[in-house]
């Protein structure tokens, strides 16, 4: 495992903190243009055509490549235990995996063990990422059982630690009952937070999982038929229901709420008409594994993940629609991997196998060939459903889930006609299988820039252990509560600089890593030339205390009088 070192390199001081990107397609949710973008200390700069930009500046030629906003994965579960095991990725290699396959920033959970405050727990949480993450993150919080300290720590989140969302489960044992979720509910409308739900009927899943073994039905493939179709469909129908009598007291904002791992058609179907009936703000969120696997090996444990991958080959199709007209919004990874032979923990008893898949790592070439190679999404909707739209409804709009003036420089450069084909054989995660395995897709990540560090270069990945850092979710996100208040915070994505965009900015907190700032090894620097760091103590020639945004302040250039013209001053005639 890399281990962080102590002090940051020259070439993150000086040159590799300037890039020019040139030549590219840059796709946002809502438009395309052909523009370039020049980045500096970890903020897109400038946006425009013949930019002027300082000496020492990397440039990469997008010729013919998309410029996409950094995927945002809004569902990930790395370092966690759960089923009497642990998960095979931790923070390091989840959101190692993460970048190699285009995505920029993850959203994980923080899961209380048996016992354990949901503060203590947040608080491990953040020691377990902050030395560890390769990206940018944030965190949910799981609500395991309801109570009045839950509510009090509940508020403390929100209010201190900057926490937005909770999560609540309408099956496992940690499930909550409908009086539970209703005050759950109302109390995420309070501080508004976002209400997070698993919908699965628990008690007739219990029943049917009972049945089952009784008639011998014990391998994996009783997971599926424990878990039908209509037991998820009737869980997000009555979480609706209990969403929408919140919302019949008029004095009160309305209790928004977010479906994750929606699997079924039937479930997005009842979620296209609770909303179609107003009185509810809802959105809806589906799993890479929904979408990617046609038809799972009902008798590998390794396919086994909860809501289940749906046997009836025709859900993928009909979920990529959703996605198309905005019934679903965004798109997850749920990635919760283990291991062969921790999979096999449950071979005799499918109640037993841990649930979970990977997909953090093929997400984005995943959609892309299912939704945009199909010609079902459009380049600006596949930027919607894997980044923008969680960065609204998370509240980390408009620094994250868009190429602007002002927001994070975190870009891929996507080849959309390239070809990979997935496989554990060359995967990045730690797992040792792939549920993607063998698959071809269409979109391929060519270079990943992390804060304005190139993280995958030409295909070549240069991650840092910790270089990533903890971003705070605020309360009230406008796409979720207020949707008019977006016209406010637009993004500026005009050829400027951006000084004017701070103060939209400012509310989107990044929490440094309280651990000592990272160096990288020679091995990972990717420098103007290709030719790595110059040794230590030797002059560097790029090196400038040249700065674009002074450069362009107007107040200070009216300061400046030119008093000796180009080639000096003469008193003399010729």
């Amino acid at each position: 495992m890399t281990t962080p070192v102590k002090k940051v390199p020259i070439h993150l001081q000086s040159s590799q903190n300037r890039l020019l990107i040139k030549n590219g397609t840059i796709v946002n949710e809502d438009e395309t243009t052909d523009e370039d973008i020049y980045i500096e200390d970890g903020i897109i700069k400038q946006m425009g055509t013949n930019l002027i930009i300082p000496g020492g500046t990397r440039v990469i030629d997008a010729r013919g490549r998309y410029i996409l906003p950094g995927g945002i994965d809004p569902h990930t579960h790395f370092d966690f235990e759960f089923m009497g095991t642990k998960t095979a990725d931790s923070f390091y290699s989840g959101t190692k995996a993460a970048v190699a396959g285009g995505t920029t920033m993850i959203i994980d959970f923080v899961f209380p063990k048996k016992g354990e405050s949901l503060l203590d727990a947040f608080y491990e949480y953040r020691q377990k990422a902050d030395g560890k993450v390769c990206c940018d993150y944030s965190l949910h919080v799981v609500l395991p059982h309801w109570s009045t300290q839950i509510k009090r720590d509940m508020e403390i989140l929100t209010k201190e630690h900057g926490i937005n969302s909770f999560k609540m489960f309408m099956a496992y044992d940690f499930m909550l009952n409908d009086a539970e979720l209703y005050s759950a509910f109302e109390q995420c409308q309070n501080l508004g937070a976002v209400a997070q739900v698993h919908a699965e009927n628990g008690s007739i899943i219990a029943k049917n999982a009972e049945r089952l073994v009784a008639q011998g039905i014990v391998g994996p493939e009783g997971h599926e038929l424990s878990r039908p179709e209509e037991v998820e469909a009737e869980a997000v129908n009555r979480a609706c229901v209990i969403a929408k009598q919140l919302n019949k007291d008029k004095k009160k904002v309305n209790a928004p709420l977010y479906l994750a791992q929606i699997t079924t058609d039937k479930s997005a179907e009842i979620l296209k008409n609770h909303i179609s009936e107003g009185n509810l703000r809802a959105f809806g969120e589906v799993e890479v594994s929904a979408i990617g696997v046609d038809a799972p090996i009902k008798s590998n444990p390794n396919f086994v993940t909860s809501p289940p991958i749906r046997s009836n080959s025709d859900v993928s199709y009909k979920l990529m629609n959703y996605l198309a007209s905005d019934v679903l919004q965004l798109t997850g990874s749920d990635n919760c991997t283990f291991n062969k032979s921790q999979k096999e923990m449950g071979r005799d008893d499918f109640r037993k196998i841990p649930n979970g898949v990977n997909g953090v790592e093929d997400r984005m070439s995943v959609i892309w060939e299912k939704g945009v190679n199909t010609g079902i999404l459009t380049p600006c909707r596949f930027v919607a459903v894997t980044s923008t739209n969680a960065a609204k409804i998370f509240n980390l709009y408009p620094r994250k889930g868009c190429i602007a003036v002002g927001s994070d420089a975190d870009i891929v450069i996507w080849n959309g006609n390239a070809t990979r084909t997935i496989s554990a054989q060359t995967h990045r995660q730690a797992v040792d299988f792939n549920i993607f395995e063998g698959m071809t897709c269409h979109g391929v990540a060519e270079y990943v820039i992390v804060n304005g560090r190139v993280c995958l270069d030409d295909g070549q990945l240069r991650v840092v252990e910790g270089y990533g850092r903890f971003v705070e979710t605020p309360v009230f996100p406008p796409y979720v509560y207020n949707p008019q208040e977006l016209d406010s915070i637009k993004p500026i994505r005009e050829h400027i600089n951006d000084v004017d965009l701070a103060p939209k900015l400012n509310k989107i907190k990044l929490i440094d890593d309280p651990c000592p700032t990272p160096t990288f090894p020679d091995s990972y620097v990717s420098t103007p030339t290709m030719r790595g760091m110059r040794p230590e103590g030797q002059r560097n020639i790029q090196e400038s205390t040249f700065s674009l945004t002074e450069e362009l302040d107007p107040e200070r250039k009216s300061s400046i009088r030119v008093r000796n013209p180009p080639g000096g001053k003469s008193s003399k005639f010729w």
